[in-house]
C-alpha cells in the first residue's frame, strides 16, 4: 500500500514525457533546418539546470501539489532528454532507403515520421522509456521529501520518510524501511532496463 502513489505518478510522468520526447525527437531528427535548430536550442536550455529545480520551481509557479501536477512537470521535464535520444535514432534513419522509397511514393512528413521511422526506433524508444522509469520514482521521492511531492494522508513511502525523518534518532527504522523500499524499486526498475537494452541490443 506504501507505494501505491508513487507508481501511479512515476510510471504516469514516465509515459508523458516519453510520448512528448519521442514527438519532439521525431520533429527535430527528421525535418532538421530550422525547427531542428529552434527546438535543439530550448532542449539544451532545459537540460542545462538540474531537474529538481525545474520541478519545484513549476510546482511553486502553478501553487499545485497534487499527483497530477506532480506528474505532469516530471514528464515535462523529462521530454527534451528523451527527445535528444529519439533524435539521435531519428538522424540514424531519416537517410535509409525505406525514408527515400516513401518520400518518392509522395508520403507527406507526418507519415514517414511516425508510419515509417517511428516503428524502427520504438527499441531505442522502449529502453529510453524503462531508464527514466526509474528516474521518475527517484525524482517523485525527492519532492515528496522536500515537500513538493505527494503529500499526506498518502500512505507513500515517500511522505512516511518525510514525516518520519524528524524522529530518526530514536526511531531510525521509520525512515530506514521506507527509503530501503524505494531504493529496491529502482534497483528493480534499473535491472529491467538493462535487461530489456541487452535484449535491444542482441
Amino acid at each position: 500500500a506504501g507505494s501505491r502513489d508513487i507508481l501511479l505518478v512515476a510510471p504516469a510522468a514516465t509515459l508523458l514525457g516519453t510520448v512528448l520526447g519521442t514527438a519532439l525527437g521525431l520533429l527535430t531528427g527528421y525535418l532538421r533546418g530550422l525547427v531542428d535548430d529552434v527546438l535543439s536550442r530550448l532542449i539544451d536550455a532545459v537540460l542545462a539546470l538540474p531537474l529538481i529545480i525545474i520541478a519545484v520551481t513549476a510546482i511553486a509557479a502553478l501553487g499545485s501539489r497534487a499527483a497530477t501536477t506532480v506528474a505532469i512537470v516530471i514528464g515535462v521535464v523529462f521530454a527534451p532528454i528523451i527527445a535528444r535520444t529519439v533524435r539521435a535514432a531519428v538522424l540514424a534513419e531519416r537517410d535509409l532507403d525505406y525514408v527515400r522509397a516513401a518520400r518518392l511514393r509522395g508520403e507527406r512528413a507526418p507519415y514517414v515520421m511516425f508510419v515509417e521511422i517511428l516503428p524502427n526506433v520504438m527499441p531505442v524508444i522502449l529502453v529510453e522509456a524503462t531508464v527514466r522509469l526509474g528516474y521518475a520514482i527517484f525524482a517523485v521521492a525527492s519532492l515528496t521529501f522536500i515537500g513538493f511531492g505527494i503529500q499526506l494522508p498518502s500512505p507513500d513511502w515517500a511522505v512516511q520518510i518525510s514525516d518520519n525523518y524528524q524522529f530518526i534518532d530514536p526511531a531510525w527504522w521509520a525512515v530506514l524501511f521506507p527509503a530501503a523500499a524505494i531504493a529496491s524499486l529502482v534497483i528493480a526498475v534499473n535491472l529491467v532496463s538493462e535487461g530489456v537494452q541487452q535484449a535491444y541490443e542482441r
